[in-house]
């Protein structure tokens, strides 16, 4: 501040530190490339930064596919860990690096698809790693070269995850070289959309029935009767459609039986993303005074970020009170929770589900044609 002598009015240009951004869709890429430090998690806004980082796109590996595919579908940014190889230890290091990134909350790692002898471990290892963390998504790729009933298989030999999902089958795009093309796991480019949507939309729009840009075709050519085997095990299909192009055509997680209430991807993502928020949000009520001022204070900020999301049409209901609760008070917080040194807030929410299913029943009869409404088929 300037030292003034004169009594008056003057101006001062103030210019506020921006408060961080809160993003989502932003995975993290673990793979094998040319070059490029194994200690740290770069990061990268644009698919020309990987050659500088890493070098050419190494042969046997999906990693520079992967990345060059979220950018191509909508991806603003991502983190990227290069793996000496695709052994369990090589992935254990690369999820611990990535476990100190707050801002990822999306695991891809495209290579374990070079390793298909562990690659249902591999896997399993990165659902665990998400169940663990309690803050990121896996986008988990199928086997190459697979039918309907062996990518059953793979499921079966997966974990049931609430927190990732399966994608089938693998993309053509092209290569290298002029007029080549190669075949290569989804996840990088459904990542993309993933990111796309959460930017135009929110994580509370299923990151379905969007185009896949870069893509020439897919692998394996799937027809609904194939899909109705693969969608209610949790298999997300990659489809083409005439005149529509080749779009995501699932949604849903891989959660047992007695986890339905995480069946869809949309809902999951939205739970984890309240997590984060309130996670790097409540930081500044820690050492308060546990009383009622402090529960006022918590309501008060809860209630401004679910009214927030109730605007965007993340939750149900015709007002707040219908789309979600809070409650942070002396029943939540008795004398023996605040004496050792916690406070207890209990959140409600009521998420929007994706429409996976529009049918229409027309009714015929001696009056005529009528339409009796929208309903979900058993």
């Amino acid at each position: 501040m300037q030292n003034y002598r004169s009594p008056g009015v003057y101006k001062e240009d103030v210019f506020p530190v921006p408060a961080a951004e809160f993003l989502t869709g932003v995975p993290v890429f673990l793979g094998t490339a040319e070059k490029g430090a194994r200690k740290s998690v770069v990061k990268l806004t644009h698919w020309q930064q990987f050659a500088k980082s890493f070098g050419k796109a190494l042969p046997g590996s999906y990693l520079a596919y992967a990345v060059r595919g979220f950018f191509e579908n909508g991806g603003l940014l991502c983190y990227v860990i290069r793996l000496d190889n695709s052994s369990m230890s090589e992935l254990e290091r690369g999820l611990d690096l990535q476990a100190s990134v707050e801002e990822i909350d999306l695991i891809c790692a495209p290579d374990i698809m070079t390793n298909l002898f562990d690659a249902a471990s591999l896997q399993k290892k990165v659902l665990d790693q998400c169940d663990i963390s309690g803050d990121r998504f896996a986008l988990l790729d199928s086997i190459p070269t697979a039918n309907s009933e062996k990518v059953l298989g793979q499921r079966e030999n997966l974990a049931d995850g609430k927190n990732g999902a399966l994608y089938y089958p693998w993309l053509l795009v092209p290569g290298w070289l002029k007029g080549e093309y190669v075949s290569v796991p989804p996840s990088g480019h459904v990542a993309g959309v993933y990111a796309r949507t959460d930017m135009h939309i929110g994580v509370f729009k299923a990151p379905a029935n969007e185009i896949l840009k870069g893509v020439l075709d897919t692998e394996t050519k799937i027809a609904n009767l194939e899909q109705d085997k693969l969608n209610p095990q949790g298999v997300n299909c990659i489809r083409s459609f005439k005149g529509r192009g080749i779009r995501v055509w699932g949604a849903r997680t891989l959660a047992g039986e007695n986890e339905t209430e995480w069946r869809f991807i949309n809902v999951r993502r939205l739970f984890l993303t309240a997590g984060r928020w309130i996670e790097r949000n409540m930081q500044n009520n820690i050492f308060e005074p546990n009383d009622f001022r402090l529960w006022s204070r918590i309501i008060r900020e809860l209630t401004a970020y679910f009214n927030t999301l109730f605007k965007q049409g993340a939750l149900k209901g015709g007002a707040p009170s219908d789309a979600f609760y809070i409650k942070c008070d002396a029943e939540t917080n008795p004398p023996e929770v605040r004496d050792k040194g916690m406070i207890v807030t209990e959140v409600g929410l009521a998420p929007v589900t994706a429409c996976e299913f529009v049918v229409v029943r027309i009714i015929h009869g001696d009056s005529g044609v009528t339409i009796n409404g929208v309903a979900e088929p058993l």
